[in-house]
């Protein structure tokens, strides 16, 4: 009965796996192609974020956050809303431009996309002097070797290459 049963069934045939081809790499993509989500500078024009007045604020010169003026909290980075009571009344103030090196570290290797060439290069938190505020950033003006913590630094705004203006912190001499 098993002999009959083997002569009825069909034969099964096993095809050849199709021929893979690997996808074509691609290059990194370089500041005017990296993608949105990768990208570390947020967009500053009004029609894309309600905080474009501290983006035309550096390109014055200015250096600005949002105040609180229900419960007088200094918010940074700038808000909409204030985070302790939910309140939405909020005035634009000026912030000092001067601080200290709380804590810093140099990027020698694995920059993020957009910022290969600039290895190395130095990031760290800074104090604001007489601000409750201690915002991280890009510190330049000297060698990653040379910077220490307690280092006077200033905000200073620049230019990015695709028109926008965002800030760091240069170390003073």
């Amino acid at each position: 009965m098993a002999e009959r049963a083997r002569r009825k069934r069909p034969a099964v045939t096993v095809a050849a796996p199709p021929e893979v081809r690997p996808e074509p790499v691609a290059p990194p993509p370089t500041r005017s192609t990296t993608p949105y989500l990768l990208d570390f500078l947020p967009l500053e024009d009004g029609s894309q974020t309600k905080l474009a007045r501290f983006y035309a604020s550096l390109r014055e010169g200015r250096f600005t956050t949002t105040r609180c003026r229900h419960d007088g909290a200094l918010l940074w980075p700038p808000r909409l809303a204030c985070p302790r009571c939910h309140g939405d009344d909020l005035e634009w103030t000026d912030l000092p431009t001067s601080g200290t090196v709380y804590a810093f570290s140099a990027v020698l290797a694995g920059a993020p996309l957009g910022m290969e060439t600039d290895v190395p290069f130095v990031v760290g938190l800074v104090d604001l002097t007489g601000a409750p505020l201690r915002l991280f950033g890009r510190i330049v003006g000297r060698p990653w070797e040379r910077c220490t913590v307690g280092m006077p630094v200033r905000v200073e705004p620049f230019d990015v290459p695709d028109g926008r203006v965002f800030y760091r912190f240069r170390a003073s001499d």
